[in-house]
């Protein structure tokens, strides 16, 4: 993947990928297969936060029906911990606010490459064979992008991205809380309610807010 810059990106590309990450995140047939993305860039986050906090991670297992569980062992109370579980949910927009300031910056090609290798870096600690697929598949999309597309197709699929992990990190946290009524006390509202006696449905207003507030960032820099 060569390394490369433009001038500004004219809007429709913004635009493009705005909506068809938009028609993704809304359409129930589309939506059951991407949001795969989204539950790699979630498990991703708990695994990330799970060592940046001092915890020793033991894997991660993606599953079929989009669900998935990330493994780490350390202190069952404490700031870790609650970091490690809180992280889960807002780290699809933090990624996607990110490639909004790449793609701000005109770093079409090096948001590309720093997609693939966060898909590589969680590769790693994969623990299932579906799991490993998924990211595999991901990363060979990504990469087939970069090097056979032409550069403006490739503007198009990278805002797509950016704009997917921006809308889709908002869907989720709307699961969630349906879930969550319904009576799920494993969800990861509930378990920092239990960590923290800090209500779930607080957590959740907070995951809301992280994902509204990098959705609202990054629109105003993509359609600056």
């Amino acid at each position: 993947m060569q390394l490369l810059t433009t001038g500004d990106p004219p809007r429709w590309t913004a635009i493009a990928g705005g909506a068809a990450a938009l028609l993704v995140v809304l359409s129930n047939r589309l939506w059951p297969l991407a949001r795969h993305v989204i539950t790699i860039a979630h498990e991703g986050g708990h695994a990330l936060a799970a060592v940046g906090s001092g915890r020793r991670l033991g894997g991660i297992r993606l599953h079929s029906d989009t669900s998935g569980v990330t493994v780490s062992a350390g202190r069952p109370t404490g700031p870790g911990v609650v970091i490690t579980v809180a992280a889960g949910y807002v780290t699809p927009s933090v990624l996607g606010l990110g490639g909004a300031a790449l793609l701000a910056a005109n770093q079409v090609s090096l948001l590309l490459r720093l997609s693939v290798a966060l898909l590589l870096g969680v590769l790693v600690a994969i623990r299932n064979a579906f799991g490993a697929l998924s990211i595999v598949l991901s990363a060979a999309t990504v990469v087939a992008v970069s090097m056979l597309a032409p550069f403006r197709s490739q503007e198009v699929f990278a805002a797509f991205i950016t704009w997917f992990l921006l809308i889709g990190g908002v869907r989720p946290i709307i699961e969630v809380q349906r879930t969550r009524r319904r009576g799920a006390p494993t969800s990861d509202p509930d378990q920092l309610a239990r960590l923290t006696r800090i209500p779930a449905g607080l957590w959740v207003a907070l995951f809301a807010m992280v994902a509204l507030f990098c959705l609202a960032v990054a629109a105003a820099w993509l359609f600056r």
